[in-house]
This record gives structure tokens, sequence and C-alpha cells, in this order.
């Protein structure tokens, strides 16, 4: 049998240590590797002899971050069936598409999406993919739905392993965000999630750090960036229900979290939070940066006020947040590099060609390693296309790397636009505007133009206070960059569009304003 059964093992080493902290009841719940072992034993034990949930047969999730998204995961772990985390930012009728393509045995929910649920429910009622069970986390539910907790005080604890699992079955199904249709589901095997904590485990974590996790769990950042590690480590894990940056610097403190991960906008919003100035946290060994590079004015305040080591980290659903990762002592010389490759990946920057290309020679990145999924669920179309002959996965990032081999990434290969015949790279005008005081947040997104074909257009949140005009931000920019670079206008926002992992959504943006 392949080792699947996680919290099984680790209950066997260390079952008195502290597993879980969940700050999304109230008051918190604190569960030790044992206690945490037996809720999913019982979980499991009620998918199997009551649902019918077998190997490969997938359980499906639309919930906040809590312990029962984690009870979920390791429940189907023991079973060797597959985890389908449903992202709650979609419309139902995008999740809706999602279940017809997965066709769960069963869905579990928060009281958050009660009625997204409903709709799902009343929609699939008489169809070949209609959800057998629903549980739900909280309140009432909807009719026939049972209560999480519930039923799991009325199943045993007995242990639970799925004996014939292998490597190369798969545990999860993450979706990715794509531009058209549906998103795909990314097949993450026990294989992958194993690559993933070893390439973690080398450069990040000691077996007795305490990590604050605020990604969503229903991106690989949130399941597989640190706490799958910190399961196999016997580490303990903060849990929130959402990101709110009042609570985490209050978190940091009060628990003596040791390791944070966030992505620049979540650090930007903390800066601004009204307890920044009195938080203590000097617990921290360091904090990570992925989803893009954290601006220098950020990592030099956070340096400044608080003696903050950063690492910038650099991951993706296909492969794995653990891809990339640069060290603390870096972050300010190699500012913008999301460092060098970890230890079991291959990496490759190529033309348009598939040709390698050398340093600091702009191309797309691909990549070879173990950490690598297994292709997209019911999309073989998809998953033939994921590698090229060579079996390169091309990323559509557009990266470069220095004569030290730290890499750079340059934009996104869908956020570069072309101006005038020549390529613009939004990211790059992005970190000429963090320069200037009086700006909180920016994107910047090419929109048409009869003369140019595409401009630029910066989206700028200010920081609270502060004032700047149109013409003097074009201005600044035009003291740092080639004119063909600089953004023909700029917009004020309150805000900006965010994804579950406080990514900025360009796309919508783009949708906006083109």
């Amino acid at each position: 049998m392949y080792i699947g059964d996680y919290l099984g093992r680790r209950e066997i080493y260390s079952p008195d240590k502290l597993a879980i902290v969940d700050y999304s009841k109230n008051p918190e719940w604190r569960l030790t590797y044992r206690q945490w072992n037996a809720r999913v034993n019982r979980l499991a034990n009620w998918l199997r002899d009551v649902a019918g949930v077998n190997k490969g047969d997938r359980v499906a999730i639309l919930a906040r971050d809590g312990i029962e998204h984690l009870d979920c995961f390791y429940a189907c772990a023991k079973l060797g069936a597959i985890h389908t985390a449903l992202n709650w930012r979609l419309h139902w009728r995008e999740n809706l598409g999602l279940i017809e393509q997965t066709q769960p045995k069963v869905l579990i929910y928060s009281d958050d999406f009660k009625a997204a649920v409903a709709e799902i429910e009343n929609a699939s009622r008489n169809t070949q993919y209609a959800i057998r069970h629903y549980l739900h986390i909280e309140g009432d539910g909807i009719a026939g739905s049972l209560h999480f907790e519930t039923t799991l005080q009325a199943s045993p604890a007995v242990p639970v392993t799925c004996e014939s699992l292998e490597a190369e079955d798969i545990a999860c199904l993450l979706f990715t965000g794509g531009t058209t249709g549906l998103p795909k589901g990314a097949m993450i095997s026990h294989r992958m999630i194993c690559w993933n904590v070893l390439n973690t485990v080398i450069h990040d974590l000691h077996h007795d750090d305490i990590y604050l996790n605020v990604y969503p769990l229903f991106h690989a950042g949130g399941l597989f960036a640190y706490l799958s590690s910190q399961v196999v480590f016997g580490n303990t894990t903060i849990l929130v229900r959402q990101f709110d940056p009042a609570l985490v610097l209050d978190l940091i403190e009060r628990e003596q979290v040791t390791v944070f991960a966030g992505v620049p906008t979540m650090y930007q919003m903390m800066l601004q939070a009204p307890n920044y100035k009195t938080a203590n946290l000097s617990s921290l060994r360091f904090c990570t940066c992925g989803g893009a590079p954290l601006p220098v004015p950020v990592i030099q305040q956070y340096i400044k006020d608080k003696g903050i080591r950063f690492k910038q980290g650099f991951g993706m659903t296909e492969f794995g947040p653990g891809l990339f990762a640069l060290a603390p002592e870096d972050a300010e010389r190699k500012a913008g590099s999301i460092g060098r490759p970890n230890f079991f990946v291959d990496v490759r920057v190529v033309d348009e060609n598939n040709q390698p290309l050398g340093p600091n020679q702009v191309g797309e990145l691909v990549l070879k390693g173990p950490s690598r999924c297994s292709g997209y669920w019911n999309n073989p179309e998809a998953t033939r296309a994921m590698l090229d002959d060579e079996g390169w996965f091309h990323t559509g990032d557009m990266v470069r790397y220095d004569e030290e081999w730290y890499f750079y990434v340059v934009d996104r290969k869908k956020d570069m636009f072309i101006s005038g015949g020549e390529n613009v790279y939004p990211v790059e005008i992005e970190s000429v505007l963090y320069k200037h005081p009086a700006v909180h947040m920016c994107a910047v997104i090419g929109v048409p133009d009869e003369k140019w074909g595409e401009v630029g257009k910066a989206c700028v949140v200010l920081k609270p206070g502060m004032t700047a005009t149109e013409e003097e931000l074009i201005a600044f920019m035009q003291q740092h960059l080639a004119r063909y670079k600089v953004p023909k206008s700029v917009v004020f926002l309150d805000s900006l569009p965010m994804s579950g992992m406080g990514k900025i959504l360009k796309r919508e943006l783009r949708q906006r304003f083109s």
C-alpha cells in the first residue's frame, strides 16, 4: 500500500502534538493529531458505509476554510477517493458545470453557500450527475441535508485505509482559472503531493514550525504550499475562515507563528491595518510571498518596521506551489526575483520555436519534474496539449534568468500586450508605479487603440489620505520607462477585483475598460 493515510501515520508518531488551531470557530478549536485523526476516520467510515464512496469516487466541498475542508481531504486520502474542492467565487452555474464533469457522490458545504447549493440541487435533481448526499457545516442546510458534525459523532472512529492505493492514484482535483470556458480540473496524485512536500521541506520547514494559512483551501496554495508538509512533519497549522489583515497580525503574535505566506495584496493590506504599528511579529522566521513579485518598497517597509525576512515563492496548480524559492538573504539584493528552481524541478526558458535561451533573454518558462500533475480530469485533449514533444510543460509565464541562475517573471504571456509593434510587460510598469509614495495597489492592462493597436491603462488604488493625479503618475512613469511603455491613461479606483487567493483579476479590468 502506498502511504495515503497521512494522519494515521502521523498519529503513531506524535498523537498528542497540536495539529490544528481553527479560528473559523468561536472560540477556536484546538485538535491534536489523535483527535483530528479520529474525526477523519469517522468521516471516512460514513463516506464509505453510508454514502457508498470508494476508491476513485469524488467528494466535493464548497466551503470557507475550516477543519471540515481538511477532514474531507484526509478522509478521501484514506479511502483512495478524490477530494474535489469547488471555488466559492464561481457562479453556482459554473460550479454546476464542474459537478456535471466530476459527478461527486457527496457535497459538503458551509452556510455561506446554502443558496447556491439549493440551486445546484434543484438543477441536477433528475440528472445522471445528481448528488446523492449533502452535508452542511453550519445552519440548517437544504432539505434532506445532514449536519456534518452530527454525522461524524454518529460514525465509528475505527481506522480506515485503502490497501490498493498507489502513488499514481489521484488524491484531489484542483481547478485552474481559465480565461475561456470552465476551469480545468488538474489531477493531483499522491506522488505529486509527496514530491511537493520534499521540495518544500528542503528549503523551508523545521520540525517545530507553526504555520498560519490564509490561502483558500480550494487552491494549491492552501492545501499544499505548507499545510501538507506541516502534517508530514507533525507541526501545527493555524486556520482562519478567510483573510483578515488585522486578525492575521493578531494571530501571528498570539500563536507565536513562525511561518506565514501570502500574496502581495495581502501584505499591502496588512500595512494599512489599524494594529500594524503595534503588532509584535518577532516570532516569524520568515514570510513567503507568492503569486507575483512583492514590490520592493513593501519589502523595505517590513524590514525597517518589523525586521521581517522575506522569501519569494513561485508555483502553479499543475506543478505544485513549491517550484522556485528566493532565500531571505537575497530578498533585497535580488528584489523582484522568484529565486532559483527547487531541488527536484528542471527548468528552461525557450523562444517561440521552443529553443533554449541564455541569460537575460525573455522567453517562456517550461518545466519538467516529478511534482507535475497527471493531466486534466475528463479532458484528454487538454491533457495531450499539456506537454510538448520533449515532455516539457509550458507555463505561459514570460521569464528571464541572470548569470547567477536567479529567475524573474517578466509577465504572464496573456497579460503582455503589443503597442506599436513593441512587447509591453505590465509587471515592469507596475513595479515603477509602486515606487510612487501615494500608490497602494495597481494593475496595468492593455486596451485597444486605433493608432498603436494597444496602449496601457493603469488602474490605481491610492493609500488612505494620499492624493495623486493622472498627469502626475504619467509624468512619474516617464522618468523611469521608455516612452512606448508608459500607459496613456490612469484610472483611480476604490479597490481592485481580487481572486480568492488575493490575486488581482486583470481579466475583469480588461472586460471593464476594453
